[in-house]
C-alpha cells in the first residue's frame, strides 16, 4: 500500500469512498450516499476532490426503459487507486522472473511460476477442508479475502460464485496475461475439488474476477 498515495487522500472519509467503489462496477453519489450513511453533497464533495486527484474517472450510466430523464453520473476507480490496496508483486518481481529467462531459457518464468502456485494450492488444501462445496467455498473465500483479494460469495441458480474485486498480483496477470489466470483457475478447482470457469473484467481502475464454481 502507497503510504504517500493515503497521505494525498487525506481524509477518512474519502477512504470510505474509494474502499466502497473498490467492491463496485461503480455508483452514483446517490447510491454511495445511501451506502455509507453520508450526506449527498458531502460525498459529492469528495467525489469531485478525488476526481480532481485522479483517483476517479466518471461515465454516464443510460436510464432504463421505465426511466426518464438524462443518464447517470456514475463514479468509478482509476488505476491509479490500485496502489491504495495490498499489492504483492512489483517491478523488482517481475525483473526477477526476467532474469531467470535471461539464465535458464524461455520458460523459466513459468516454471517458477507453476511452482508457486503449487505450493499455494497445497497450502490452501489443508485449510480448506470442509464437507460440502458451499463451506469449501466460503473457507477460500475468507483466506483470498485475507490475502487481499476483496473476495465475496454470490450463488444464483447457476451456482457458487466468488467474486473477487482486487489482485495483489495486478502486476504479474499483466506480464503474463495467458499463464496467471490459468494457473489461478487450475488452483481454485483443486482447492474446491470442482470444475471453475474464471471470468476477469478490467476497466480503467476496475478490477472484477468472478470465479464460477461447479
Amino acid at each position: 500500500m502507497n503510504q504517500r498515495l493515503i497521505v494525498e487522500i487525506g481524509k477518512t472519509q474519502r477512504l470510505r469512498v474509494v474502499n466502497r467503489l473498490k467492491r463496485t462496477q461503480g455508483m452514483s453519489v446517490k447510491e454511495l450516499a445511501q451506502a455509507l450513511g453520508m450526506s449527498y453533497m458531502g460525498i459529492k464533495q469528495h467525489c469531485i476532490e478525488l476526481h480532481q486527484l485522479g483517483y476517479l474517472d466518471t461515465w454516464r450510466r443510460p436510464k432504463s426503459e421505465t426511466q426518464v430523464g438524462r443518464p447517470e453520473l456514475i463514479y468509478r476507480l482509476t488505476q491509479k487507486a490500485h496502489h491504495l490496496f495490498p499489492v504483492a508483486s512489483n517491478r523488482v518481481t517481475l525483473a526477477l522472473l526476467e532474469e531467470a529467462q535471461t539464465l535458464y531459457g524461455p520458460t523459466a518464468a513459468s516454471k517458477l511460476l507453476f511452482m508457486l502456485f503449487q505450493r499455494k494450492t497445497e497450502a490452501f488444501q489443508q485449510r480448506v477442508n470442509a464437507e460440502t462445496l458451499e463451506e469449501r467455498v466460503r473457507q477460500f473465500a475468507a483466506l483470498r479475502d485475507a490475502d487481499g483479494y476483496m473476495a465475496e460469495v454470490e450463488s444464483d441458480e447457476a451456482g457458487w460464485q466468488i467474486i473477487e474485486h482486487h489482485s495483489p498480483l495486478a502486476d504479474l496477470l499483466a506480464a503474463y496475461p495467458a499463464l496467471l489466470p490459468r494457473l489461478e483457475q487450475e488452483m481454485y478447482g483443486k482447492v474446491l475439488r470442482v470444475p471453475v470457469k474464471r471470468e476477469q473484467t478490467t476497466i480503467s481502475g476496475l478490477y472484477w474476477c468472478v470465479f464460477r464454481i461447479g
